[in-house]
Formats: C-alpha cells, structure tokens, sequence
C-alpha cells in the first residue's frame, strides 16, 4: 500500500507546468514545505537522478526520486499535471501523472521496493484512469492508498 508514503496533504490535484524542469521544481518547493529540508537540496537531488536517466515510466507516468541524507523516513508526493508534458519518458509519450519519492540515503531495499510499489499502482490501467478523471485531492489520495490495498475491486 501507498499509505504509508503519502499523507492527505501530500497531494497535487493540478499542477499547472510547461516543463520537466519546472515540474521538478514546484515538487521539490511542496515536499520541502511537508518535509522540512531545504527545496534546493530536493531540486538538485532530483535533478542529479534525472541526469542518470529520465524517471518518465510509460504511460504517462513518471517516478522522480532520490535519497537525502537529511530525511529519515520515506516520503511520497503525487502530482496531476493540469496538461501532459515532456518528460523523456521510457516511451516517448507526454507525462501528466507524478510521484516524488524521496528517501533517507540509508534506505537501501527499502528505497526500491517502494518505487516498485508506486510503480505497480500507477502502471494499473483502472488506477491511473481514476487519478486521471477527478481533481479532488482527498479522492486521489484515497485511489493512491486504497489501489493497492484492494486490486480485485473494480469500483
């Protein structure tokens, strides 16, 4: 489950962007706002994973994460971009669906099988339609944590 990496406020119903650097941006500016840490040390530690490689997973959806020394839990921020936009996405496709991760540099296993665990809840079709049709921040928390609690619902 999600649960436990994403608070009721840690949710960004329309997120108004032109590009991934400006995406990167206002994510890294809320999760220091939820977390405490400087917005610069999340930017550039963002930014720094993004040089290895693009978070942008297909389908829309894109995972950037990275590990702080600072931070002593995991820590999830979705966002649903008011448009698509490029993100040099895995799939060439423009992204609109975002999940910020951020974990303490220690995290280790941990740190992976959570992004695998964001992955699996947004990659499902039902989920993603969902988070995609409402702008209501307390319905997409709920799609977030409830997704992977129960996937044989179809409600």
């Amino acid at each position: 489950m999600l649960s436990d990496l994403l608070a009721p406020g840690a949710v960004i119903p329309t997120l108004k962007v032109q590009s991934k650097k400006q995406a990167i941006q206002e994510l890294a500016e809320k999760a220091a706002e939820l977390v405490g840490i400087p917005e610069r040390e999340i930017f550039e530690t963002l930014l720094q994973r993004e040089r290895l490689g693009s978070t942008g997973v297909g389908n829309g959806i894109a995972i950037p994460h990275g590990k702080l020394a600072k931070i002593d839990k995991l820590f999830g921020l979705f966002a649903r971009l008011e448009r698509p936009i490029d993100f040099d996405a895995l799939d060439a496709e423009p992204v609109d669906l975002v999940f910020l991760l951020l974990a303490p540099e220690a995290a280790g296993a941990d740190h992976l099988k959570a992004l695998a665990r964001v992955a699996r809840v947004l990659r499902d079709p039902q989920t993603a339609q969902k988070l995609r049709a409402t702008r209501d921040p307390a319905a997409l928390h709920a799609v977030l944590t409830q997704a992977a609690a129960a996937p044989s619902n179809a409600a």
